[in-house]
Formats: structure tokens, sequence, C-alpha cells
């Protein structure tokens, strides 16, 4: 099956699992989301650009806007990681590293040290500013904290069953030109 098919499926069964799986599901203590449709961008391959990239991540976004009735919430949301995530890959990854090697980033393809890092720091990225937006007031900062903080460790907690669950087997490209 091709990048581009595969992805296109991905990209659906994201949107369809968030939407219509964990937004039926009450806020846990008031206030914990649990949201996964952001590791869509996260396992997007290596190659593809910077513009390319922040176009995904916005239209991405602003497909679940429109299911959620959210006018660019999730859009700024995935811009954001969609373009801070090649600057964290070209830190967590030496130059000759896995994305000369690998198609796209995964336990494989970076190692489990550099993939946890990755998954968190944009897990964290996404969720505050998801938060900051929502909110626009800081009424109580521990209350926001705690928002931020639960609801990443919801997701993550997600995000690690997911890649249990659909372990993606990333070959090793011998020929890389």
């Amino acid at each position: 099956m091709s990048d581009l098919v595969k992805n296109i499926i991905r990209f659906v069964l994201f949107i369809f699992i968030q939407v219509y799986v964990l937004f039926q599901i009450p806020p846990i203590h008031r206030f914990v989301v649990p949201y996964i449709y952001f590791l869509y961008i996260l396992w997007l391959p290596f190659r593809i650009s910077r513009g390319t990239l922040t176009l995904v991540g916005f239209l991405f976004g602003l497909s679940l806007d429109f299911f959620t009735s959210t006018p660019g919430l999730h859009a700024a949301a995935c811009v954001l990681i969609a373009y801070l995530r090649p600057f964290l890959i070209n830190i967590l990854i030496p130059q000759e590293g896995a994305e000369q090697n690998y198609k796209s980033p995964s336990i494989t393809s970076m190692g489990l040290a550099p993939y946890a890092t990755y998954i968190l720091i944009l897990t964290l990225l996404h969720n505050t500013w998801l938060v900051i937006l929502e909110w626009i007031q800081f009424g109580s900062f521990w209350y926001f904290l705690g928002k931020v903080l639960a609801t990443t460790g919801v997701s993550l907690l997600l995000i690690l069953v997911t890649e249990l669950l659909f372990y993606r087997k990333e070959k090793f490209r011998t020929n890389t030109a």
C-alpha cells in the first residue's frame, strides 16, 4: 500500500476515533479530555517539508474543528506541533540518523528514549496550547496546570496503547539515494 493511501486512511480513522469515540466520553474528573488525533501528525514521514507538514496540520485540525464546531482551536494546536516537529526531530536524531534510513518516526527508527521524548514534548505542547486557547483566561494557575498535566497524562496513555496495538514495522532502507 502506498504511503499516500496509508496516510489518507489514517487521516480519516484518527478524525473518526476522536469525534465518534473519544469526544463521546464525558470529561474525566471535570476537566480531562482524552486527545489522540494529533498522533496522525507525529506519524507522518520524515521527508515531508515543513511547509507541507504545516499545511497538512492545518487541514487536519480544521477537519476536526468542523466536526466539533470549534473555530480554529484544534487547527492552531495542530499547526503548532506540525511546525515544531522538524526542529525537534533534528535535535533528537543525529544528522546521519533515522530520517535517512527510515520512512517515519517510530520506536524502531528513533530508539525508545528519543521517540518517548518526541511524543512527550509534542503532546505537552499540543495540550498546553489547546488549553490556553480554550480557556483564554488565567483564573487559577493550579487549575490550568492540572488540566494540562492530566490531559497530557491521559493522552500519553492512549498513545502508548495505540503504539502497542498498532505496531508499525519500519523497514531499514539501505539505498538512501
